[in-house]
């Protein structure tokens, strides 16, 4: 059987983070231990043309942690909104669609939005099963000409992975205040880094001797996310979100402890469920 050719992901800025997450995420799923199953990340891996070693290591835990959160709380809205729409916004090479719909146990009536720039819609398109049920749109979340495509009818869930830490802060309050706007009754989640890390991560961090993370500008404390009900009209519950469960006993401690005292949110990400009125 003659193999497939790799495909050149020619990714810059913030859309090249989308390679090192699916970098992190596939080597968690390909341990005979992962915390999590998704098959699709490994194709993607192996049908990229990249060098992924620039990133340095990727042996860890962390993107798998929250692709299982987002995943749980997506997974929620769809058994009570079977034939919802999900909008997967600057959805890089996330898997959620196929994980959900394989192993989701929310039956196969949900659709999905995929917004992101066009070299990534062009590179997903290019390695990813088509699915009737799956619509792209290859621009900017911040040309909200993509809430014209989303069908309300079943109820609306937003994901904003690895997003909005990228953006300014106005341009991501903007993203929330026109999905509460727009999709009353709907739900988005959203993460955010440490706030206690705010000022480290505006400059960018290094991941590697020849990676640099680039600038998030976009923080939150948990008080000012919470607060968000009282400052966005239509947001009409916040949701500070507990971590999904990890492998090891010492991280699930140090995991246990964060989401317990309060002297320590400035220390532990943020995962944040907005529930709209």
């Amino acid at each position: 059987m003659t193999r497939s050719p790799k495909h050149t992901a020619d990714l810059t800025g913030v859309s090249e983070t989308a390679l090192m997450t699916l970098a992190v995420r596939a080597a968690e799923a390909r341990r005979p231990d992962g915390i999590i199953d998704d098959p699709m990340a490994i194709h993607l891996m192996d049908s990229i043309h990249f060098d992924f070693a620039k990133f340095g290591f990727t042996r860890r835990q962390d993107m798998a942690l929250r692709a299982n959160l987002f995943d749980k709380y997506t997974r929620r809205y769809l058994r009570d909104h079977p034939r919802a729409t999900v909008v997967a916004l600057a959805e890089g090479l996330q898997t959620s669609f196929y994980r959900l719909d394989t192993t989701g146990g929310v039956g196969h009536d949900f659709s999905w939005l995929s917004v992101d720039l066009p070299p990534m819609i062009e590179l997903r398109r290019a390695i990813l099963p088509p699915s009737d049920r799956i619509t792209e749109r290859a621009q900017s979340a911040l040309d909200f000409s993509w809430m014209d495509e989303v069908d309300t009818g079943g109820g609306v869930f937003i994901t904003a992975e690895g997003l909005l830490m990228y953006l300014q802060p106005d341009e991501a309050m903007s993203i929330i205040s026109e999905c509460a706007s727009r999709f009353p009754g709907g739900q988005m989640i959203f993460d955010l880094p440490p706030s206690a890390l705010a000022a480290l991560v505006r400059r960018g961090m290094p991941a590697s001797l020849r990676y640099r993370v680039p600038p998030m500008p976009f923080s939150l404390t948990v008080a000012e996310a919470a607060d968000l009900a009282n400052t966005v009209p239509g947001v009409r519950a916040v949701h500070d979100l507990p971590a999904e469960p990890a492998r090891g006993r010492l991280l699930n401690a140090i995991i246990w402890t964060w989401q317990r005292l309060p002297l320590l949110d400035p220390l532990r990400p943020l995962t944040t469920l907005l529930e709209f009125g």
